[in-house]
């Protein structure tokens, strides 16, 4: 999640370490919120000294990660171009630790066209007799012309849910991730756009995401985002 400090950071990964030495099954999600990437340019907001501590102490002790594309990159030191450089990106990222990587959103071309962003998850896991197999999925979802706060939050928190429910199936898990995500953000901008009144731009309070009202469809949402497995 967001912080701008780099010793609260210290602070989390001693308390993961400490619950895990308690509980060896136990999972942390880690959404390293550094920066983004606006018209094709990426930032940092948050001051550079929490680069390395995420990279070298927080995303090795993480069992799931869920950057963005310029996180990601800042991460590995890599640029992504391609959806090739993307899964080795994401198999970098494996090999500081994560058995789960999500790259949340990129800049990607998207092969069902413009108005559709390309998310890309990587879950690896070693079996009994030490051979790793490696799943990976592209997931397309269409684009929401629209802003909101606590879209990453609520992404990291069903990722975390669905990966638990179907923990060796990446694809269902984004498939109902990314559904679950689509259905609150459609109905967000519908009950926005009503109270904003016709010919009006919802402000950011209009646009508060809709969780209660979606609570169904966070339990158990309908399909409607597709995954490839690649």
């Amino acid at each position: 999640g967001y912080t701008r400090d780099t010793s609260f950071l210290a602070m989390v990964v001693d308390i993961v370490q400490e619950l895990k030495q308690q509980n060896s099954n136990l999972v942390y999600v880690c959404d390293p919120v550094m920066g983004d990437k606006w018209n094709g340019e990426g930032s940092m907001y948050v001051p550079k000294d929490l680069l390395p501590v995420y990279r070298d102490k927080v995303v090795p002790v993480a069992d799931i990660i869920t950057p963005n594309q310029f996180e990601a990159e800042l991460l590995t030191g890599r640029k992504i171009y391609t959806e090739k450089d993307a899964l080795e990106v994401m198999d970098m990222l494996h090999a500081m630790g994560p058995e789960t990587v999500v790259i949340t959103s990129s800049d990607l071309q998207a092969p069902l066209g413009n108005d559709y962003l390309i998310a890309l998850g990587s879950h690896r896991k070693t079996e009994a007799d030490g051979t790793r197999i490696t799943q990976r999925i592209r997931v397309e979802s269409p684009k929401v012309d629209a802003v909101f706060v606590g879209t990453g939050d609520l992404f990291a928190a069903m990722l975390l849910a669905w990966t638990h429910k179907h923990p060796n199936n990446l694809k269902v898990a984004c498939e109902k991730t990314v559904s679950a995500m689509q259905h609150v953000l459609q109905r967000t901008i519908k009950s926005a756009k009503a109270q904003a009144g016709e010919g009006n731009k919802p402000n950011s309070a209009q646009l508060e995401l809709r969780m209660v009202q979606s609570k169904k469809d966070i339990e158990n949402p309908e399909i409607i985002v597709k995954a490839t497995v690649l």
